[in-house]
This record gives structure tokens, sequence and C-alpha cells, in this order.
């Protein structure tokens, strides 16, 4: 329960980190070595109202994380107050709208993986609006020959977008109309809905009106915003939320924080209920023209760190799926299955269960089997979508090498998916690439612990290596 220091007791301090998944949420207690010292893991309940409409209850999820901080804190053996710092990591992308003064919810989480905005964004897509800015840029692409003028002449939404999703809400549900004429409607993702209920409502409404400043010029686009008729009234600063604040991590940029990919090259691969690939570009943004998407990794003291990521969002929920109409039992059987016949016996599977994202970039695609014949086994079955996992990976890490032109210096895999050897092996061999696995594979409450070690010590490294920032991290609070 403590240690002796000059013949006083000093109680041992721990950090507390949070993960919010997509099918479940999970807490761990770090101590000072980053060595687990309790646990607690909760599933969440994905709702499925209609058709390709994916959404949480956004009670349940804050019931879940009071569940899993107490459980996990009570499984170590230590209290409350020996928790020195809390970091969380959320999914990116789910969003809810609630008011201001009740703190009631117009609707439950709307879910990265929800499809309800697919007509929308095909409408957008080919308005004429759209073609009108497609022009202009391509028409500044050649007189400047920037790229970032041709990225934008071919930029399209898609349903993972925010944007759209929250302008289907804007239309469709008439209490949030209401309430954003009144002005008295307050948007958030998950992180920002978790901070409104850890400080009872007080931070979040300093940080839901004003977009028009904000550090490093990381705010709302008022253009796009414009476009979709957004009222920017509602949008909180949700960057600069994460920014200042330091405890608050999207997923994968935990996880690329947790795997130590510190520098310009570093490659993870995250296979959880869908895949993201990320790579370190450094201190620059990436322009991409065929899908990537360039996001803040972090920033230390005064230096961003950009990455740049392509996802494929039917990873894990492909395997559930086969789980569900009983193509095997138990997912550890999958890698014996597969291992059990030669090949797929011509079999293909199309894991698109929401759409195909990068390099396709197509939201209507529908998963699919392709090649059965009357040979066809369930193991052929589960080794055509376990591969199809894997040529979606080499498919990624072909558009980042050729969009990114970055030499690669070394790749980390991460998430429950990366524990299946076929999976791993078979992305090995099509990268041609070593690919590292972690003993454990929780690495976004990982960086989320270590982003939390670093506010509380107010350490600000910068250039040092990934060995040198965990040791740092591991003494500092």
């Amino acid at each position: 329960m403590g240690t002796q220091r000059n013949g006083f007791t000093r109680r041992e301090s721990c950090v507390l980190a949070v993960d919010v998944g997509t099918t479940s949420v999970r807490c761990h207690v770090y101590d000072q070595r980053a060595n687990i010292r309790g646990s607690c893991t909760k599933k969440v309940s994905l709702l499925y109202p209609e058709p390709g409409r994916v959404e949480m209850d956004p009670e349940e999820l804050w019931q879940g994380f009071v569940t899993v901080v107490k459980g996990a804190v009570q499984d170590s053996g230590l209290q409350m107050c020996q928790m020195t710092a809390l970091g969380i990591s959320t999914q990116r992308a789910t969003f809810t709208t609630w008011d201001r003064q009740t703190g009631k919810t117009f609707h439950n989480f709307i879910s990265w993986q929800d499809l309800r905005a697919a007509e929308m964004v095909r409408s957008w897509n080919s308005s004429c609006t759209m073609k009108a800015v497609h022009g202009v840029m391509k028409v500044l692409h050649v007189l400047t020959r920037q790229k970032r003028f041709l990225a934008a002449s071919l930029v399209v939404f898609t349903p993972q977008h925010v944007s759209l999703r929250l302008a289907w809400a804007l239309r469709n549900v008439p209490q949030l109309k209401q309430a954003v004429d009144e002005g008295t409607c307050l948007f958030g993702t998950i992180d920002t809905w978790l901070l409104y209920k850890l400080t009872k409502g007080k931070l979040a409404s300093l940080l839901s009106v004003r977009t028009r400043s904000c550090s490093c010029c990381m705010c709302w686009s008022g253009f796009l915003c414009s476009l979709l008729s957004l009222p920017l009234s509602i949008l909180p600063r949700v960057t600069s939320l994460i920014l200042s604040f330091s405890l608050l991590m999207a997923d994968q940029q935990a996880a690329m924080f947790g795997e130590c990919c510190f520098d310009t090259g570093d490659v993870k691969i995250t296979m959880g209920t869908g895949t993201f690939m990320d790579i370190n570009t450094g201190n620059k943004p990436h322009t991409s023209v065929a899908g990537l998407y360039p996001l803040v990794g972090w920033k230390i003291g005064s230096e961003v760190v950009y990455l740049a990521e392509g996802n494929a969002a039917g990873t894990g929920t492909a395997i559930k799926w086969a789980q569900e109409i009983e193509l095997f039992s138990d997912v550890k059987e999958t890698d014996s299955m597969a291992n059990s016949v030669k090949d797929s016996d011509g079999v293909c599977f199309v894991p698109s269960f929401s759409g195909l994202q990068a390099p396709l970039n197509d939201p209507k695609a529908c998963a699919a089997f392709m090649g059965l014949k009357p040979s066809t086994t369930k193991s052929h079955l589960v080794r055509a979508i376990l591969e199809s996992i894997a040529f979606r990976n080499k498919q990624l890490f072909d558009v980042m090498l050729r969009e990114t032109r970055i030499p690669i210096m070394k790749i980390r895999a991460d998430g429950g998916v990366c524990t299946n050897d076929f999976i791993m092996q078979l992305t090995t061999d099509l990268l041609g690439r070593k690919i590292s696995r972690p003993a454990h594979f929780d690495m976004s409450c990982l960086g989320a612990a270590f982003v939390a070690g670093l506010a509380v010590g107010k350490k600000r490294p910068i250039q040092c290596s990934g060995a040198e920032m965990m040791q740092t991290i591991f003494f500092i609070f």
C-alpha cells in the first residue's frame, strides 16, 4: 500500500486509463512502471434501430464508464485517492447532442459505423456545389501546382464524417432543431460527453459557443459548416479541448502513443472492430488524394505531431458476424480452421459491412462471399474472412507507401484481432516487413495513461527515442 522513504510511508501513486471502444469500455490501473495493477471491462450494447443505423445509449455508456473505473480501482487493491490522473481514450466520430440546461440528450450516440447519412453523402458528392468546388480547386492546382489543391479537388464526404450525420440529425430530430433555434443545444463526441458528465456540465458549457480563434488554428471549418448548414453555435472546440487538458485522446492517437511510434515513418496497425493504420508524418500534415486523412497525433508543449490514417471498418465486425451465424463457436478456433485447409478453395470475402474506405471510398459497398461451390466448407469460409482482413491491410499499406513516400521505420500491431496468428502471419508476408506484436494489446489505454502521466509530471520531452520516452513517462508521476 505504500513505500518507505526516509522513515516515512509514501502512498503509491497510480494512473487510471479508460478506453471507450465500440464493443467495450475498459479501465486499467497503471503503476509507476506501467504495470497493470487492476482492470475492469464492461461490454457496450450496440443498438440497431433500423438497417444501417448503429447507436449507443448515452446514459448506459456513462454508467459503464463509472462501473469500470470503480471496478479497476477495487481490483487493484488500492484507493481512489491514490489515483493521481485519469487518461481517457475514446472512439472518434461517434456523437450526440444534448440540452445545455438539463443535460438531457436529444438522441442516442450515433456511431461512426452508422450509414444513415449515406444518401445525403451521395447527394452532396454529386451536387453542383461540390462540382464547383472541385472545379475551382483543379484550376488552382494547375496554376500553383500545390498538392493541397489537388487533394481538395478530389475530396468527397463519407458517412464516417460527423458533419453529414449531424446534418441528418438537425433535419430529422424536431427537439434538436428547436434547441438550436433557442440556443440551448450542445454537441459533442464521446470525450466531450464524458467531460460534461465528469464536471457536471461546467467545462463543456465554456467550450460550446466560440470557435473563431484557437491555438494552432485547429477549429471547425466555417466554409464547410456553411455548405452543410451546420450552426457553429452548437459545435464545441473538441480538438482544443483534447489539446488543452492532455488527458483526453482519440483512440487511434492514443494507441499510436502507447506503441511509442514517436518517430517519422513509424506505423501502427490497430485491428479491433475496424482496422486503423497510422503513420507518423512528423510536424507536417499529409495531403492525400486517395482517402487517407491527416490527424493531429498529439501536442506536447508547442510541438504538434501529425499522423496519416487509412481504415477498414469491418474487421472485428466480420469475425463477430461469422461467429453469430455459427461458422465457429470460439474466436480462438479461427486460426486452426484457416490452417486446416491449404487455401480458401477460390472463395473470396468482401469485408464491407459499413462500406469500403480508402482507397476505394465506396459507402454503398456490401459485404459478400464470391466463388462459392459445393466443395466449400466452413473452414474455407473462415479462411476467406481472415484473408480479407490481411488483404485490406496490404491495400492500406500500399496506399500509405505510395502517397506519403516516407521510409517506414517500424510497424507495430495492436487490438484484439492481432492475437490471430493466421492474420498476423499473412499480413507480414503480404507487407514483406517485420511486424512487432506486444504482449499487452490495450494500447489505447496505455497511451492515455502515458499522456496522463506526462500531464501530472509536467514533463515536455519532445526530441527523444521511444525507449527514452517510456523511461521518462514511467517515473514522472
